[in-house]
């Protein structure tokens, strides 16, 4: 199997260099360095784990960004590469896009996941009375194993690095149970929104392979985060529509389907379409244009107006930001959706081209979130002054002086960049530094706040 799937690959790379050296103003030379330069590609793909038609496809797909030659011969192929990535072919077949042993540990993850969520209800906890917020505290760890099982499965990482993934779901799962927190604590709210976020990464070790310490392992999780997000919402829409046809078509006969629906069916495909949406983002792996980079194309300039003109209605009327919570945390939400355009434009972005318009919009949408970031900083300082130390405004802080940290130097670097003084590839590695810095703070939140203000 391995000597067939080879030789495939050589006739595959065949039929590229065939078609490259029909363009006259290609020289011997050149297609010698381009070929080098796709064999390059393929295997650092197949040693990711991808088939080597999988690794074909791909390292054209991308060379199709660098090279005009690579981006046609994509384009006269489209209907062949198109048809290997969502045909699941013949079970031989060598150009299949997912095979199906992929599939079936996907199903199984999902399965997990899904059965996962019903098993507290063995021991009484119901998901919709009073032991909701138990529900909305261990939320992430009902799925987000088996998502870390499957691209450690995928990744096949070692045994070293599965014991690193499964101690930090341990100590993720005592951090949200063994604390005695009152019901009305904030700890709890906070564990609820910053577990997710702290376990995301620990996904992000097994996507990765252990390779933690790679800037361009943790760039392509970047990536992948932005895709995931996307797909995630369109299953999320479709499982909607499925809801109220099942909920409608039950009724007309007379049969109440509610109660299925709220125990079963939303809770166990919520958690499984975790696992889906990434299996969708890996079997796609890039051949057609991602989605991530294409909406950020679409809302940096919108959202780079949006807070230019709320700038300005600052000026105008000269009042500042409310400094009621609820404020303060819509504020915060649009600033991390403007880090997100900034993260996945940088991620989608050619690090050889020059600057251009797009770039400069990218400059206006940080200055202006700085600005506001600075201004919300103030709010929560005044708040904090007059009524003293809590664990959300603790929070609010630390992530806003993140936040400004993050801004601040993402300002200079892309100044530098336009000025001409600077790579762009300063602004990536910067980029995913600031990952691992938000994923040491969440993880003090869930850890330490319960000590802090709960306990002390």
């Amino acid at each position: 199997m391995t000597v067939d799937r080879d030789n495939d690959l050589e006739g595959q790379i065949a039929e590229w260099r065939a078609y490259m050296q029909r363009r006259r103003e290609l020289q011997h030379t050149d297609a010698e360095e381009l070929e080098d330069h796709l064999r390059s590609r393929i295997t650092e793909l197949s040693e990711s784990g991808l088939r080597n038609d999988e690794a074909f496809l791909i390292a054209v797909k991308r060379m199709g960004s660098l090279d005009e030659l690579s981006r046609e011969f994509a384009r006269e192929h489209s209907e062949r590469l198109w048809k290997q990535l969502v045909l699941p072919g013949e079970p031989d077949a060598p150009t299949a896009a997912r095979s199906r042993r992929e599939l079936l540990v996907m199903v199984l993850c999902a399965a997990v996941a899904a059965l996962a969520i019903k098993v507290p209800g063995l021991f009484g906890l119901d998901l919709s009375g009073d032991d909701a917020g138990f529900y909305a505290r261990n939320a992430s760890l009902f799925a987000l194993p088996a998502l870390a099982a499957y691209f450690a499965w995928q990744r096949r990482v070692g045994v070293r690095v599965i014991g690193v993934l499964a101690s930090l779901f341990v100590l993720g799962a005592l951090a949200a149970n063994a604390y005695p927190l009152a019901d009305d604590s904030q700890s709890i709210v906070l564990t609820a929104i910053h577990l997710p976020l702290a376990l995301w990464l620990v996904v992000g070790v097994a996507y990765v392979g252990g390779d933690w310490r790679s800037d361009r392992r943790r760039m392509d999780f970047i990536r992948f985060t932005g895709e995931w997000l996307i797909y995630f919402a369109l299953l999320g829409l479709g499982g909607g529509v499925l809801m109220a046809f099942t909920a409608n078509t039950f009724g007309a006969i007379g049969l109440d389907a509610e109660g299925f629906i709220q125990s079963w069916l939303l809770p166990c495909g919520a958690v499984a379409a975790v696992i889906v949406s990434a299996w969708l983002v890996e079997a796609k792996q890039s051949v057609i244009e991602n989605m991530a980079p294409v909406l950020t194309r679409v809302f940096t300039p919108l959202f780079a107006a949006t807070l230019l003109a709320f700038l300005a209605a600052v000026i105008w009327t000269n009042n500042g930001i409310d400094v009621e919570r609820d404020v303060l945390i819509l504020f915060d939400l649009l600033l991390v959706i403007v880090l997100g355009l900034l993260l996945y434009a940088i991620s989608a972005r050619d690090l050889a081209a020059r600057p251009g318009l797009f770039d400069r919009l990218q400059l206006a949408l940080v200055v202006s979130a700085l600005i506001i970031d600075v201004m919300v900083l103030v709010a929560i300082t005044g708040r904090i002054t007059e009524w003293g130390f809590s664990p959300n405004k603790t929070a609010a802080l630390g992530e806003n002086v993140i936040l400004l940290a993050n801004l601040t130097w993402s300002a200079w670097l892309f100044l530098g960049f336009l000025r001409g003084r600077m790579p762009f590839a300063r602004l990536e590695h910067w980029q995913t530094r600031y990952v691992i810095v938000y994923a040491i703070w969440a993880w003090a939140v869930v850890l330490a706040f319960p000590l802090v203000f709960d306990f002390a």
